[in-house]
């Protein structure tokens, strides 16, 4: 493996008597955004849990250089929407990584998450509740969270499910703002206007990688 790429290798993982992924081996760019795509069931959540981390493989390994730094934003449905935070928490835990939890953030650290609070039309509701903002608001500040870590690898599970065209807009325009800058960029999708943004796409069906469906470019 190069160091431009994270990969995983005969990738298997199984959950009980159930086959989530079987064999999976793909490369992904940094610099690029990658879909992942796939029928609810094809392992897209399960793989991005293992590239998080937060899920041993069963077989196979990951691959990646030594000392990279992952961002995994979940399906907002994840999250609980009764956490007592306000969205600049929300963003601010972005930084936690470098910072450790609940310490007092730097200079630098509050002008990340204004910029990145800026880029998905946050700023206003920065003191809001969490709670208390729209299920795409919500979804936005979820995203921001991630750009806010600036790690080398985003993963990002269904980050346009259900958000009107305005978010989704501004959702796929952060996820290539991130691969400019050279991170790793992955993200589940069901969306045709997600695929068609993406430079690459891997594709899944019943854990095991397939041939990617063809879908007209969008706009790079």
């Amino acid at each position: 493996m190069t160091t431009e790429l994270l990969a995983v290798r005969d990738l298997t993982v199984r959950r009980g008597s159930t086959v989530a992924l079987d064999g999976v081996t793909a490369e992904l760019p940094a610099g690029a955004v990658t879909a992942l795509v796939g029928p609810n069931g094809a392992g897209k959540s399960t793989l991005l849990d293992v590239l998080a981390g937060v899920l041993p493989p069963t077989a196979g390994r990951v691959e990646r250089r030594r000392g990279t730094s992952v961002a995994y934003v979940p399906q907002r449905s994840a999250v609980s929407a009764h956490l007592p935070l306000t969205v600049a928490d929300t963003l601010a835990m972005g930084r936690w990584r470098d910072r450790g939890p609940w310490r007092r953030l730097r200079r630098s650290d509050r002008d990340l998450v204004a910029a990145c609070a800026e880029r998905l039309g946050l700023t206003p509701l920065l003191g809001r509740p969490l709670s208390a903002v729209s299920g795409g608001q919500r979804q936005r500040a979820l995203v921001a969270q991630g750009l806010v870590a600036r790690a080398d690898v985003l993963l990002v599970d269904e980050p346009t499910a259900g958000v009107d065209a305005v978010t989704q807009e501004a959702l796929l325009a952060a996820l290539r703002a991130e691969a400019e800058r050279g991170a790793v960029v992955l993200h589940a999708t069901h969306e045709d206007a997600a695929v068609a943004h993406a430079d690459a796409v891997l594709a899944l069906d019943q854990g095991r990688v397939v041939d990617a469906p063809a879908v007209s470019p969008g706009r790079r």
